[in-house]
C-alpha cells in the first residue's frame, strides 16, 4: 500500500497491473481491498485504482468499487476520486455501477455545475444503459437553460447535443428556442 501512494512507487504498481500475470494482478488487487476509498482520494493512489480497474477481472472490479458505496458524492467532488468514479463507469459492467447512478438522483444540477461532477455525468450519459440514464436525463432537462449558462453545466449540454439521443437533443433545442 505504501508504494501505491508513492510519487514513484505508484508507477511500478501500475506496471504490474499492465504487464503482470493474472495471478500477480489478482494478488495486488487483493492487497488493495479495504483501502479503495482512501486510495481513490490520494493523488497517486487514485492512479493505481484506475489501472487496477482496467486490468482485473469483473469480480475484483465489482469488489473494489463496492468499497465506494456511501462515498460516491465525496469521490465525485474530489480532484482525485472523480477519476476513479469515471473509470468505474467506463470499465465496470453497467448493472454493477447502479449504486453510483442512484447516488446522483436529485443531485444532477449540483453535479453538472461542478468542475469534476460535470465530467462524471458525461461518462454516465456515454456508458450507461438508457434505462439507467433516463431519470438523470429527465432531471437534467429541468435545468437546461441554467446549465447552458453555467461554466461547467454547458459542457454537459454540449455533450448531449454532440452525442445524445435525438429526443434529448430536441428537448435541449426546444428549451433554447423557448
Amino acid at each position: 500500500l505504501q508504494l501505491m501512494n508513492d510519487v514513484f512507487g505508484n508507477y511500478v504498481i501500475q506496471k504490474f497491473f499492465e504487464h503482470g500475470t493474472p495471478q500477480q494482478r489478482s494478488m495486488l488487487a487483493d492487497k488493495m481491498q479495504g483501502h479503495i476509498y482512501q486510495l481513490s482520494l490520494q493523488m497517486y493512489g487514485c492512479r493505481v485504482v484506475q489501472k487496477a480497474l482496467e486490468h482485473v477481472g469483473t469480480d475484483q472490479q465489482v469488489s473494489m468499487i463496492r468499497e465506494l458505496e456511501g462515498h460516491v458524492m465525496k469521490c465525485v467532488k474530489d480532484q482525485n476520486g472523480n477519476h476513479v468514479i469515471q473509470k468505474a463507469i467506463e470499465r465496470v459492467p453497467e448493472r454493477e455501477v447502479q449504486f453510483i447512478i442512484e447516488a446522483f438522483n436529485g443531485q444532477v444540477y449540483q453535479l453538472a455545475t461542478h468542475p469534476y461532477g460535470c465530467r462524471v455525468i458525461q461518462r454516465i450519459f456515454e456508458h450507461c444503459h438508457d434505462d439507467q440514464v433516463k431519470p438523470l436525463m429527465e432531471e437534467m432537462h429541468k435545468h437546461t437553460v441554467q446549465l447552458i449558462q453555467d461554466q461547467y453545466g454547458n459542457y454537459v449540454i454540449q455533450h448531449i447535443l454532440e452525442r445524445g439521443k435525438p429526443v434529448d437533443k430536441s428537448m435541449v433545442v426546444g428549451k433554447v428556442r423557448g
